[in-house]
């Protein structure tokens, strides 16, 4: 094998490693075990470059629009030096500075709590926020983790940006060291967790952009009209029952449909069977939940068309 063909095995075999590290398993309150991957901390630096630029820029053309519409009040509020402004300017003054607040916090908080549990950039880059305890994201984790943000970046930045304008440079270094050690944070445990990650109880996980196969709704159960193959039982499911989830746990049961492990579709198989009233029984599980997914995602597609959506089981 020839020295670049080592080189590249090499590297290779390094990524594979790296990616291994990285990989967990979640357990989600029903006891299914959902293995996940850690984001990396360069994909989660570069979402938050990405957030600030889409924060920037909007907030740039938010005072362009505002520039164009009321450019007599901005430059009545540039020119005043006293509080001899008309009520108009007041009130731009008001509504720039809700402005501010909403992207500074707004934007994280409300992109979060969304089914997604990502902002844009996160998006961008294929992560999202999940709940360490297998749970669903809630307001309260959200905000945590968000606030916390102001220590961990926000105030050493302001200390930073002070620092010149001040009479001593104490506000400088300690600015700089407050910084350090908290955007050195995630390197010192093995889940990449910042110091918001910890007191919320939360992680940031890869959330690879995939689609619902087609093949999985063309063949077994799933085609047959919920019949099995092995013992002739016909699977069919009611609206109440189908109500019980939606599309995340569609997800996952596509992805334990897909790898196929027989004690993790047992344990699937057991979960579904006690949330919707069912005798669990043993010996055909594969086809029960073949069925139980094909009339899953039926359902799902048909409420889609009309223009209702469910996200997961809380929604």
């Amino acid at each position: 094998m020839s020295a670049p063909a080592n080189l590249q095995a090499t590297g290779s075999r390094a990524i594979a490693a790296q990616l291994e590290k990285r990989k967990r398993t979640l357990i989600t309150p029903e006891g299914i075990a959902v293995p996940v991957t850690i984001a990396s901390r360069g994909s989660r630096l570069g979402a938050l470059i990405l957030d600030f630029l889409i924060i920037i820029f909007s907030l740039i053309a938010i005072q362009i629009v505002l520039a164009l519409v009321g450019a007599g009040l901005l430059q009545e509020i540039a020119d005043a030096a006293d509080n001899n402004i008309s009520g108009a300017a007041e009130f731009l003054i008001i509504l720039i500075v809700l402005l501010i607040f909403l992207a500074r916090y707004g934007y994280f908080l409300g992109f979060e709590l969304g089914p997604r549990g990502a902002t844009w950039g996160k998006r961008m880059v294929g992560i999202r926020v999940a709940a360490r305890n297998g749970g669903r994201l809630t307001p309260e984790a959200i905000i945590a983790r968000n606030l916390l943000r102001d220590i961990e970046l926000f105030m050493p930045l302001i200390f930073l940006l002070v620092a010149p304008t001040g009479a001593s440079g104490s506000f400088g270094v300690a600015g700089m060291i407050w910084f350090c050690i908290f955007m050195a944070f995630p390197f010192f445990n093995k889940d990449a967790l910042r110091a918001g990650d910890l007191i919320a109880g939360t992680w940031v996980v890869e959330a690879p952009r995939t689609k619902l196969a087609e093949v999985m709704s063309t063949q077994g159960a799933a085609a047959n009209e919920g019949e099995s193959a092995l013992t002739g039982t016909r699977y069919t499911f009611g609206e109440e029952e189908l109500s019980v989830y939606g599309e995340h746990e569609l997800q996952t049961l596509e992805r334990m449909l897909r790898e196929a492990q027989p004690e993790a579709l047992a344990a699937v198989h057991a979960t579904i069977c006690n949330k919707i009233g069912w005798d669990p029984g043993a010996g055909d599980e594969r086809a029960f939940l073949e069925a139980f997914y094909g009339q899953l995602r039926a359902k799902l597609e048909g409420d889609m068309r009309f223009g209702k959506r469910k996200a997961d089981k809380y929604s």
